[in-house]
């Protein structure tokens, strides 16, 4: 099953490792670091032009990709038939 994150983009729902919820989690000193550090990587995949509200991070053959979305964790949750698991 593959899950619709904006704009063009969907991803096997088998590859995602974590949903970040943006507007909560940010704060977090380890949240930040980890995210500079896929941006400077370029591992970073920015699905919407809008204010982000969410990460997805994802790992296909041993890489990791992080999607930022504009759709919030609990509506992509809804949309991949989860209620939980986010970080």
């Amino acid at each position: 099953m593959y899950l619709h994150l904006g704009e063009n983009v969907a991803v096997n729902s088998k590859s995602i490792v974590a949903m970040i919820d943006l507007e909560n989690s940010t704060v977090s000193r380890l949240t930040k670091e980890f995210l500079k550090n896929a941006q400077q990587s370029g591992r970073v995949v920015n699905v919407s032009a809008e204010l982000p509200k969410s990460a997805v991070v994802c790992e296909n053959k041993g890489k990791s990709e992080v999607f930022i979305s504009q759709i919030s964790t609990a509506t992509l949750q809804k949309r991949a038939g989860k209620t939980e698991g986010t970080a």
